[in-house]
């Protein structure tokens, strides 16, 4: 039976990929560096500071501490502009998380930095929702790699504790995932996996070992999370 739930962030709560892309695009290309929409999506589940290196070494150039710093700037600065007047929230995800909240413990894993989920869930008013986030401030290692999600599930345990709540396994957390990077990472924490196809095909997610995928969240209620997790 589930008694946790963690979202990921970019791709299944905020509908930002393309502006990350977009951002991406900008703060690389003063570098002369051309960035694909191939490259971007390939390279899901990866943090900001790997993503640049893997996009320099790609376009076969070096890259110095001044130029990561520079990249990483700019990125920031051009996708916090574009999030100023609207957060593009994926539709009924904001209802479904509100649901969730009242009969699961909640938490985000995610490969964005900490202050930029802070500030987004700020803003919607949803972040005394999830008591437990990890960001790629976190971590050592990113998506596929299961870090992420042993680390949240620490976390889940302790706030659980603290709240004077039973203890759970691996196996009583599900994770909600857009790439097959992250549904990977999930499985290797032993978690069950609910593939979101908002960014990559269906398939992609099925191949990772998602074991349901859905084309949206619109329509999810926590009844249906507990009748087909239960089974499964």
């Amino acid at each position: 039976m589930i008694h946790a739930i963690l979202f990921d962030f970019n791709g299944v709560i905020i509908d930002d990929e393309p502006l990350q892309l977009q951002a991406y695009q900008e703060a690389l290309k003063p570098e002369g560096i051309a960035l694909t929409e191939r490259d971007y999506y390939e390279s899901l589940g990866m943090d900001e500071v790997t993503f640049v290196i893997s996009a320099f070494e790609r376009a076969g150039k070096e890259l110095s501490d001044a130029a990561l710093t520079r990249v990483l700037k700019r990125k920031s600065e051009l996708h916090r502009r574009m999030l100023e007047n609207d957060l593009p929230f994926f539709p009924g995800v904001v209802d479904f998380i509100k649901a969730c909240a009242r009969r699961y413990t909640l938490g985000i894993v995610s490969m964005s930095r900490r202050r930029e989920i802070e500030e987004i869930l700020a803003r919607a008013e949803l972040d005394r929702l999830f008591p437990v986030i990890v960001s790629a401030d976190e971590v050592q290692v990113c998506k596929p790699h299961p870090e992420c999600f042993n680390r949240a599930f620490m976390l889940l345990n302790k706030a659980r504790h603290a709240a004077g709540e039973s203890q759970l396994s691996p196996a009583e957390c599900l994770a909600i995932e857009d790439s097959p990077p992250g549904i990977r990472a999930a499985r290797a924490a032993g978690m069950h996996t609910l593939g979101v196809a908002n960014t990559v095909p269906a398939q992609a997610l099925r191949e990772a070992g998602a074991e349901v995928v859905t084309p949206s969240l619109a329509d999810w209620t926590t009844d249906a999370i507990h009748h087909l997790y239960e089974t499964i």
